[in-house]
């Protein structure tokens, strides 16, 4: 199975902004650009941070209420050097969390969840931008049609697993929603074939009603063998 890349998905013209680009200029640039963040690059185009619309915000939040109806947010000493901030440099989330493009929908989504951020800056070998990747890029390979799910497990899964006694196995997709059909030779077969299944793009879950084959003509066997009335 060969799964979608990043650099399949990933959006190619990034909009930026550097280290001392102004706290007004980097709101400029995210309502010109209708983008919610921004990679900040250093002085060789390299990532050295994200700043987001999160990150401008705190500064609008840490300013005293006079009319006294919402309470000052509590900052911790960290926050508030940032909320003070007034350069990308000075108040973007740091260091960047960067991915390759070679990598998997899985590797990026891993990643994300493990760091807690919402998008991943995609870097060469050399740690130059080439491009960024969203949570909403990511679950663009769950737009695949079922046909195409479908058509690539009956190649890549049951097919390269016939030899081992799945040949009489058949798959059926209805809206990323793997269901298994029918018998293999050996049982400890199944969880290999769901396993797999699972990890073709875009399948949301998997279900099996596989039987082992000898069973299977057992009962086969069981419903002709009645006796005659």
């Amino acid at each position: 199975m060969e799964h979608r890349t990043i650099s399949e998905l990933m959006t190619k013209k990034v909009v930026s902004v550097q280290l001392d680009t102004p706290f007004k200029d980097i709101a400029q640039v995210l309502a010109d650009n209708a983008v919610s963040a921004v990679p900040v690059l250093d002085s060789l185009g390299r990532p050295a941070g994200i700043v987001s619309e999160a990150d401008l915000l705190r500064k609008a939040a840490d300013q005293p209420d006079l009319s006294g109806r919402t309470p000052l947010p509590h900052l911790e000493a960290w926050e508030r050097a940032r909320a003070e901030g007034r350069t990308a440099g000075e108040l973007m989330s740091a260091p960047a969390v960067c991915a390759h493009p070679e990598w998997t929908v899985v590797e990026a989504a891993r990643l994300m969840e493990v760091q807690n951020v919402k998008r991943l800056p995609i870097v060469d070998e050399t740690d130059m931008l080439l491009g960024i990747v969203s949570r909403s890029d990511l679950l663009r390979v769950f737009l695949r049609q079922d046909k195409a799910i479908q058509e690539e497990i009956s190649r890549e899964v049951i097919g390269r697993a016939a030899c081992l006694g799945a040949s009489s196995v058949t798959a059926q997709v209805v809206h990323g929603q793997v269901a298994l059909h029918g018998s293999v030779d050996d049982p400890l077969l199944i969880p290999v074939l769901v396993r797999m299944c699972a990890s073709v793009d875009g399948v949301v879950s998997v279900s099996d009603d596989l039987k082992p084959a000898r069973a299977a003509g057992e009962a086969g066997s069981a419903e002709g063998s009645g006796a005659p009335s």
